[in-house]
């Protein structure tokens, strides 16, 4: 979740801070990508953990597809960039199935029962203040912000919590362990979601400054 913050960021940035070749310009514009691919097939799946979920009311094949989904937050943002098959479609879609997919898990599991409603409210409002930080920031003229470790990790734990939640709820002696790894992991990781969110604050300054710093135009309208 925290990369794609930065993955805005830079996108939005991107056509000033560093004007492309001809080649380059070609490649952006590719769509049949490796990492695009993957983005598409978890896009797809975002239904299909629906349906597992409350079309076939199977709660432990759904956790287990959204642990997967989660899982592979991050393929294919390495592959884009190991391979050199960065793109412009890839930089809009890949924080967009991010978010989508963040938003689905927690609603849907708070609907389900298997986390409460608080719980899942304070996740989605630090996506929400990110996110429209993010936004802001890139409408502003921000310099790129790097992602920091604590948001990383945050974001890592909770999206081992949520499908822990789920595949937790019920009466089993064995789900009732489990749900205690949950409340764990998910309290660790909304508390350093969080701490990450006011982390950010500094550091947003800094790149609105230096955003502004090498746009003098910028510099004029502020």
């Amino acid at each position: 979740m925290d990369g794609v913050d930065d993955g805005l960021v830079a996108t939005a940035r991107s056509g000033a801070d560093a004007p492309a070749s001809a080649g380059d310009d070609a490649g952006l514009d590719r769509i049949w990508t490796v990492p695009n691919v993957v983005t598409f097939v978890r896009l797809a799946c975002i239904p299909l953990y629906v349906w597992l979920l409350f079309g076939a009311r199977n709660q432990t094949a759904a956790a287990v597809l959204l642990a997967a989904l989660g899982a592979t937050d991050w393929i294919d943002g390495y592959v884009a960039r190991r391979f050199h098959q960065v793109s412009t479609l890839g930089k809009v879609l890949d924080p967009v199935a991010d978010r989508l997919l963040v938003v689905t898990a927690v609603v849907t599991i708070m609907i389900h029962g298997a986390v409460p409603v608080w719980f899942g409210v304070a996740t989605l409002a630090r996506e929400v203040v990110v996110s429209g930080a993010v936004l802001l920031l890139a409408s502003l003229g921000a310099a790129r912000i790097d992602v920091l470790w604590v948001g990383k990790a945050g974001t890592f734990a909770l999206m081992c919590a949520y499908p822990l939640f789920l595949v937790s709820d019920g009466p089993s002696g064995w789900q009732q362990v489990i749900r205690v790894a949950a409340w764990i992991i998910g309290l660790i990781g909304l508390g350093l979601a969080w701490v990450a969110a006011a982390s950010y604050v500094p550091v947003a300054r800094k790149a609105l400054a230096d955003g502004r710093r090498h746009d003098p135009a910028q510099t004029t309208r502020g």
